[in-house]
């Protein structure tokens, strides 16, 4: 879903290696910034991926890590725009692109040089890629550029990675892709407060050529990026250079370039003030945090005390019911004790819980209204429940909130291994039967 309107902060990123660091498996940086985002950004802001991978390598990513949805997609080096959860299609920018844009031409000079083409799924409409070695890059760089002017062809290219050789038209590319989608935002009067762009990569240069954005650099960029830096020759006060690795790396620039809050929810738990008044966006952060804080519990990030325990406990109604995705209707409060035992049981685990595609709405001055999709992920693979929660304003509740009333269902194809008919789930794990030991589907 695209936020409708004019987006307080707009954040612009590259997956690979920059928002998802592949070579942490735990997903570190990657969940903090998802849950800061939907904590504190989702229902007032943007978040645009612009990445090189095609549709399908795109789709592949999202089974494989835990990626928040984001308003936008950009994708196959700024080739293509899409659209909100349904991926519609920008056709206006696609006009744009076919101008003068001979992709045979392209192909056939490609074949002449006989050089590796990439596998079908990165060949797209407005899109020509090879496999290029970093020591046979510049000579074949230099003769395709010549041998484009010589027939006049609109194509430019973007060698990125040591190995990727991207040939797109002349006014493609992710810088031109932003610059487009920033242009029509602006038409439409939904001009972002503020736009952090954020890469590792020579594909992604072009971002920080855009014109009022702050622009991350993360620590572990390529070589060929921070050459790029070293010799570019506009303002570059904009441009901050990360320690930190990928998503670390772009919560490290919220900080520098003082983008409140900028503090992840996995780092440090808001505090709570009874006097102060709740709004949409502090009913969705303590959401987010109430299943934070089921995650750390079960894997003993939090230690077993009363105080952190009551944090679970008291935060639900007496009479709250809850409707699990596989047809069981139970009072959690009831069994919430049950938890206790749990502590620890996932630790040392894989296993994560994250919110995604949050949205609050305030029914009355006491009532608020939560949808969500609540993910998780372990070694038996991804679960995805679409949830409905009803929570009440109540001064003395550990966050100001009671949950009332919790309805689940499953996200087609992404039914949960926690139902009866599993025997690997957290239900069975001490042996004891109860809904709220498949990990208090909350």
């Amino acid at each position: 879903m695209v936020f409708s309107g004019a987006p307080r902060l707009m954040v612009v990123s590259d997956l690979d290696n920059t928002m998802v660091d592949h070579k942490d498996d735990s997903y570190t940086s990657l969940l903090r910034f998802g849950s800061l985002w939907q904590a504190d950004y989702e229902h007032d802001s943007l978040l645009v991926y612009s990445t090189g991978r095609s549709p399908a390598l795109y789709a592949e990513l999202r089974e494989e890590v835990p990626l928040i949805t984001p308003g936008i997609t950009i994708m196959s080096v700024g080739t293509e725009i899409r659209y909100g959860d349904t991926m519609e299609p920008d056709h206006g920018w696609e006009e744009e692109l076919n101008q003068g844009w001979d992709r045979e031409a392209i192909v056939e000079e490609g074949k002449k040089l006989n050089l590796k083409f990439q596998v079908d799924s990165e060949q797209r409409p407005h899109k020509v890629s090879f496999y290029v070695d970093k020591a046979q890059a510049d000579e074949v760089i230099k003769t395709l550029i010549e041998r484009f002017k010589e027939r006049q062809l609109n194509a430019k290219i973007i060698y990125s990675g040591g190995v990727d050789l991207d040939v797109l038209p002349t006014g493609a590319g992710k810088g031109q892709a932003l610059e487009y989608l920033m242009k029509k935002l602006k038409a439409e009067g939904r001009a972002p407060g503020h736009t952090l762009v954020c890469g590792d990569s020579g594909n992604d240069a072009e971002l920080f050529a855009v014109s009022d954005v702050y622009g991350v650099i993360v620590g572990n960029a390529m070589e060929e990026l921070l050459k790029w830096h070293s010799e570019y020759q506009g303002d570059k006060t904009h441009i901050y250079l990360a320690k930190e690795r990928c998503a670390a790396g772009i919560l490290e620039a919220m900080q520098h370039f003082d983008l409140q809050p900028n503090v992840s929810p996995r780092l440090k738990f808001q505090a709570y003030d009874a006097a102060s008044e709740l709004s949409v966006s502090t009913v969705a952060h303590m959401v987010v945090e109430y299943l934070l804080l089921m995650e750390q519990w079960l894997k003993a990030v939090v230690e077993n005390t009363d105080a952190v325990f009551n944090r679970l406990k008291a935060s639900l109604a007496p009479d709250a019911s809850y409707v699990h995705a596989y047809g069981i209707i139970t009072n959690p409060h009831e069994e919430i004790d049950t938890m206790r035992e749990l502590h620890g049981v996932k630790k040392n685990k894989p296993f994560f819980i994250w919110v995604d595609r949050i949205r609050i709405e305030q029914l009355s001055d006491t009532m608020y209204l939560a949808r969500f999709d609540k993910w998780e992920k372990s070694s038996s693979g991804l679960s995805c429940a679409i949830t409905t929660a009803l929570l009440q304003t109540k001064s003395d509740a550990p966050n100001g909130l009671l949950w009332k009333l919790i309805h689940e269902t499953w996200l087609t194809g992404r039914e949960g291994s926690g139902a009866p008919k599993s025997a690997d789930s957290t239900t069975h794990v001490t042996g004891k039967e109860g809904p709220l030991k498949e990990v208090l589907k909350l």
